[in-house]
C-alpha cells in the first residue's frame, strides 16, 4: 500500500521528534562562553548583511547562533557548532517546538553560510574531521580560532569552499557575506583579552550594543562641548561688539563736544 502525502508527513514528525537536539552537558570554558556571545549580539546590535540581488524591500533576514545543533540530514549526526550565521532564514517564531530548535536543512533548505569553532584542546578536530564534515555540508567558510594556539603557532584560520573542499583565504573577510573577521586586544565583559570580533572591508570593528551606546553618548556628549564651546564664543564675540560699538559711540560724542566748543 502506497503512502500518502499525510504518512510521510507524519514518519517525518515522528523521526524528527527522536531526535536527540540538546544534552544538557556544559562543555564551554568561560572564556568560550563570552567569545561565542561576542560573535553574535553585535551582528543583531550594529549589523546589517549584504543587499540581496533582487532587494525584497525588507531588511534581510539572518540567523546567528551559539551551540546549536546543525542537522544535515535525519540520518546523519548532528554537529554543533560553535557560531554559525544563516543568512535569509530567521529563527522560528515557535522555539520550543521540536522541529524548530536546531537548525535542521530540511527546514531552511541550505547550509549556513559560515561556522566558527573556538580551540579548547586538542581533541576537537577542528582542522581534520570537522572541517570535512562541514564541507560535506556545504558551509560555504569555515573559520577555526585557535585562541591558545594549542593546535599550531597560527592563532586563526579563514577557508572557503571550493570545489568541496576548503581553501585557505589570504585574507580573513567572507565576501559573500559582506563581513570580516580580526583579532581585537580589548576588554569585553570587563575581561582584556585577545578576541576574536567581526570587522567591515576597512577593518573596523562591528560594535556590541554596549558599544554603540557609549559611542553615542561619547558622540553626544562632544557635540554638547562643541555647541556650549561655540555658544560661549559667539558670547565673546557679542560682548566684544558691544563693546567696540560702545566705544565707538562714547568717542563720537566726545569729537561732537570738542567740535561744538567755541
Amino acid at each position: 500500500m502506497a503512502q500518502t502525502p499525510t504518512d510521510t508527513l507524519f514518519d517525518l514528525t515522528a523521526a524528527v521528534n527522536a531526535l536527540v537536539t540538546e544534552d544538557d552537558e556544559p562543555v564551554d570554558n568561560v572564556f568560550s562562553e563570552k567569545q561565542q556571545r561576542l560573535l553574535t549580539e553585535p551582528l543583531y546590535s550594529s549589523w546589517t548583511p549584504p543587499p540581496e540581488e533582487e532587494p525584497s524591500g525588507h531588511p534581510r533576514p539572518f540567523w546567528a547562533a551559539a551551540n546549536v545543533g546543525v542537522f544535515p540530514s535525519l540520518h546523519q549526526p548532528p554537529l554543533v557548532p560553535d557560531v554559525f550565521v544563516s543568512l535569509d532564514v530567521s529563527v522560528p517564531d515557535d522555539m520550543f517546538e521540536q522541529s524548530h530548535r536546531s537548525y535542521f536543512f530540511w527546514e531552511f533548505g541550505k547550509a549556513p553560510e559560515v561556522v566558527i569553532e573556538i580551540v579548547s584542546n586538542r581533541k576537537g578536530g577542528e582542522l581534520s574531521n570537522k572541517r570535512r564534515d562541514y564541507a560535506r555540508m556545504g558551509v560555504t567558510y569555515y573559520v577555526v580560532y585557535d585562541p591558545m594556539r594549542q593546535l599550531s603557532d597560527t592563532e586563526l584560520y579563514v577557508f572557503a569552499l571550493q570545489n568541496g573542499r576548503y581553501h585557505a583565504l589570504p585574507e580573513p573577510y567572507l565576501p559573500l557575506v559582506g563581513v570580516g573577521l580580526t583579532i581585537w586586544q580589548g576588554v569585553y565583559e570587563g575581561k582584556d583579552a585577545r578576541w576574536l570580533r567581526w570587522c567591515d572591508a576597512q577593518g573596523t570593528v562591528i560594535p556590541t550594543g554596549e558599544e554603540r551606546a557609549r559611542q553615542a553618548a561619547e558622540h553626544a556628549e562632544r557635540e554638547a562641548k562643541a555647541r556650549q564651546e561655540a555658544e560661549a564664543r559667539l558670547h565673546e564675540e557679542t560682548a566684544a561688539r558691544q563693546r567696540a560699538e560702545a566705544e565707538a559711540t562714547q568717542l563720537r560724542e566726545e569729537l561732537t563736544r570738542l567740535r561744538s566748543r567755541p
